[in-house]
């Protein structure tokens, strides 16, 4: 019997629904297969980058020492964990890789930070953009660590190595090192290597005179060599004034030597200073790198400043007087000037993992200690 065209039209309109719900169904059991193995670790290598990337661009960073300036509180080979929240984290000033050092040069965003728990402290060991660096972008400028000095607004010097903080006298710590003269009642005497290394004492010059030893040692290590019976005296080993150091100290000029330095008074947001030709000197590189301001000396001993003429200016953020622990190997503040708030990274706060190139092991002793 034929079929009504009704009954063919419902047919038709019952197998394209059955059409439907097969390819859904085929759909869903697509969607549900279980991933392959290769596309497993894939993701989760994106999602690892991805919190990676958050966790050192707002919370903390990783850096490695590369020079012995810091000894003995950091030693080369340690791997450092510094905080960016303590001080507040800056927010991206350039736009690159993550982890590299390729960016689109040219493209700079202005320095803004987060405000942090914490503000920064005498002793403090940071980390921090070198200022002296002729990167434009301030975070693509090389990483230095050094601890603070000097805070704004303090005046700091050197005298006879001592370093006094306005007027005060500040005490090396314990794992700072520095020169030391060693006056041998006898010079026949020999230093006895296993003695000094007992002590950390790697670093030892001797001089014409057979009486006279120079060492890089401790506070503590330079105090029990002292009380050996074959030592007269020991004494700091002061540089003398040249002009090698003439030339190299900040400002240059003024006689000034790594051991007897300043004194200079550090820039304080908000702090006006009178413009004098001694104070030009010490504050022309704050006014025109770190602030951006186009500024000269006039030939009849006026100022311009943005080519207005100015008899004062005021500092529109906080710098800061930083120096290594190894005191006598340790290019700082001394020589470059001072750090400005724009630079400052973070906060060390701990050695994670430390790596001694000479014996090729870790050390194990120093995973995880905290820095002091």
């Amino acid at each position: 019997m034929a079929k009504s065209r009704a009954e063919v039209r419902k047919e038709e309109r019952d197998r394209r629904k059955t059409d439907r719900k097969a390819a859904s169904q085929g759909t869903d059991n697509d969607a549900k297969a279980p991933k392959g193995k290769l596309r497993e670790w894939f993701d989760a290598m994106i999602f690892a980058v991805i919190v990676m990337v958050i966790l050192r661009t707002l919370f903390f960073d990783l850096f490695r020492i590369p020079t012995p300036s810091m000894e003995k509180s950091l030693l080369v080979g340690d791997y450092l964990f510094v905080s960016k929240v303590h001080y507040g984290t800056r927010t991206p000033m350039s736009l690159g890789i993550p982890f590299t050092s390729i960016y689109l040069k040219g493209l700079s965003f202005p320095f803004g930070r987060i405000p942090g728990f914490s503000q920064v402290k005498t002793g403090d060991a940071i980390v921090f953009n070198w200022p002296a660096d002729d990167v434009d972008i301030i975070e693509r400028r090389m990483h230095y660590i050094k601890r603070v000095v000097g805070l704004p607004g303090q005046t700091v010097s050197v005298d006879n190595k001592t370093v006094m903080v306005d007027g005060e006298a500040q005490a090396l710590m314990a794992e700072m090192q520095q020169y030391w003269l060693v006056y041998k009642t006898d010079p026949r005497v020999q230093l006895n290597r296993f003695d000094l290394e007992e002590l950390g004492i790697k670093d030892v010059i001797q001089g014409q005179d057979q009486s006279v030893v120079q060492m890089v040692a401790t506070p503590q290590a330079a105090e029990t060599i002292a009380s050996w019976v074959w030592v007269d005296r020991v004494e700091a080993a002061v540089a003398p004034a040249n002009s090698i150091y003439d030339a190299a100290m900040y400002p240059p000029g003024r006689g000034w030597t790594p051991d007897n330095f300043g004194p200079v008074t550090i820039p304080k947001m908000g702090v006006t200073v009178d413009l004098t030709p001694a104070s030009w000197e010490e504050y022309y590189t704050v006014i025109t790198r770190y602030e951006h301001h186009t500024a000269s000396a006039n030939a009849d001993g006026t100022f311009t400043i943005d080519g207005q003429q100015a008899t004062q200016y005021t500092f529109e953020q906080d710098y800061f007087f930083v120096m290594g622990d190894n005191r006598d190997n340790s290019e700082d503040s001394r020589f470059w000037g001072f750090v400005p708030m724009d630079h400052v990274v973070g906060k060390a706060l701990m050695v994670y993992f430390s790596w001694d190139a000479d014996s090729m092991l870790p050390r194990f002793s120093r995973l995880f200690s905290i820095i002091r």
